[in-house]
């Protein structure tokens, strides 16, 4: 599973039981672990966001062109990715213009064209209130009809084509501030 910058990095320490998950960063960090706190870590290892990691048995640490062909060779099972907006027919655009505040492209064209599951996790609005669920990508982007399910701060939801699914709510979330929030049809 690769994770992408920012929000998607919190999986890896996230405690899943006895399922075991290989974390893979575009940097070359292939059977990563959790975060490790101020203290504990090797200012060296780091994931794709430059957070120190420690390192899962069996890890590896290969050069990034490596890396990157796992990706492209489509050996990834599932990466989980921000956004800064995703289409109800599951295209995603997270990275912005040359000039504007905000990420370059990193890794996500590839992983979006060649892993076999796109999950995308970002917050349900922009910090100003804008719906970031949408008919059409604003936004340039990154790839289309990839995304599998999105999760946000307001629930769980798969792309249909023509609005967004709803899989999961948290317990105070309505349907209602879900629809208000979002740019596109939303499907009970």
């Amino acid at each position: 599973v690769n994770l992408g910058v920012g929000i998607p990095t919190l999986c890896s320490n996230t405690d899943l039981g006895g399922t075991e998950i290989t974390y893979h960063a575009e940097n070359g960090v292939i059977g990563y672990g959790p975060v490790l706190p101020a203290g504990e870590e090797d200012l060296h290892l780091v994931n794709a966001g430059g957070q120190n990691v420690s390192l899962a048995p069996g890890a590896a640490i290969v050069p990034p062109a490596d890396s990157f062909a796992i990706i492209r060779s489509g050996r990834i099972d599932a990466t989980v990715m921000g956004a800064y907006e995703v289409s109800c027919g599951g295209d995603f655009a997270n990275w912005k213009v040359a000039g504007a505040k905000g990420g370059g492209i990193g890794g996500a064209m590839a992983l979006g064209a060649c892993a076999q599951r796109v999950f995308i996790i970002l917050e349900h609005r922009t910090r100003d209130g804008k719906p970031r669920l949408v008919r059409e990508c604003a936004l340039p982007v990154t790839a289309r009809a990839v995304v599998t399910l999105v999760a946000t701060d307001l629930g769980l939801f798969k792309p249909t084509g023509e609005g967004f699914a709803v899989l999961e709510l948290p317990p105070d979330v309505t349907l209602d501030e879900v629809r208000a929030a979002t740019g596109t049809p939303i499907f009970a």
